[in-house]
């Protein structure tokens, strides 16, 4: 497991001063905000939406073994309190021993934006770095300026079908609990996550995030008997040393065949 490490650090750290490099594969992605509606509470739900190449994929907030983490800055934005991304449910790809998640031909992203100033226009000014993977993985730098004016009330259909796909809350899929269990290990820690939860269908994938890109977390084993899923996981530090797993907050997704959950945090 040590040997991933250097790798993993070596995605996060060159991300930035790659970026100004990528121009050659710009051609490889499109982007384009969807203006989307203003809803009854003020916010406007826009849209982010990524056309990747043929052969070509992005990355989910959480990238697995050999990804590049997405990286947003709206801070030259306009009239903009803040900005949460509704991620639709990713897809797993295995190439060359490595686990990679995210999004291959297109996805939209809804993005419900809080303005500052209630009915006025919000200005999304702001640089969105990503990694595309073919043969090769390479960093690209989206740039953005965009007003949006929050004219529609009706939803966008494309941007309604994408929040659709988000993950369903474990209340939603029927978890009746979680629990989590971890153990020292020679150069870090076993993490085992059970759900009693009903399958979500075929071969189910799971994936952790610990609030913390410091740390790793391996590929699980998975087991199910019946209405309990079973995700075994090593974690490690980056830096090599102790640390520690606040159950909180870890935060947890199930991938089947028929739809995907999003469960926050696990009992001890």
């Amino acid at each position: 497991m040590k040997a991933l490490i250097p790798a993993f650090l070596a995605a996060l750290l060159a991300l930035h001063p790659a970026a100004a490099q990528a121009d050659p594969y710009s051609d490889m992605v499109q982007t384009r905000i969807l203006q989307g509606w203003r809803m009854a509470d003020g916010r406007l739900m826009a849209g982010l939406e990524i056309t990747l190449a043929p052969g070509w994929k992005t990355y989910w907030r959480e990238p697995g073994d050999a990804g590049i983490p997405p990286l947003f800055d709206w801070s030259g934005s306009g009239n903009l309190r803040g900005v949460d991304i509704n991620w639709p449910a990713p897809q797993v790809f295995q190439q060359s021993g490595s686990r990679s998640i995210g999004y291959s031909d297109r996805v939209i992203l809804p993005l419900n934006i809080s303005p500052r100033r209630d009915g006025r226009p919000v200005r999304l000014n702001g640089t969105i770095d990503i990694g595309i993977c073919s043969d090769v993985c390479v960093p690209v730098r989206i740039e953005l300026n965009e007003v949006l004016q929050g004219a529609a009330t009706q939803p966008d259909p494309a941007i309604a079908a994408a929040l659709a796909e988000k993950p369903f809350s474990g209340s939603e899929a029927g978890l009746k609990k979680s629990k989590c269990t971890v153990a020292p290990t020679s150069d870090g820690m076993a993490l085992r996550a059970e759900f009693t939860l009903p399958s979500t269908g075929g071969r189910e994938m799971a994936v952790v995030e610990t609030g913390d890109p410091l740390i790793w977390a391996s590929e699980p084993s998975i087991s199910r008997k019946g209405g309990r899923l079973v995700a075994e996981f090593d974690l490690m530090h980056a830096s090599g040393g102790p640390f520690a797993i606040d159950r909180s907050s870890l935060r947890f997704t199930i991938l089947g065949k028929q739809y995907a959950v999003d469960v926050q945090g696990c009992e001890g």
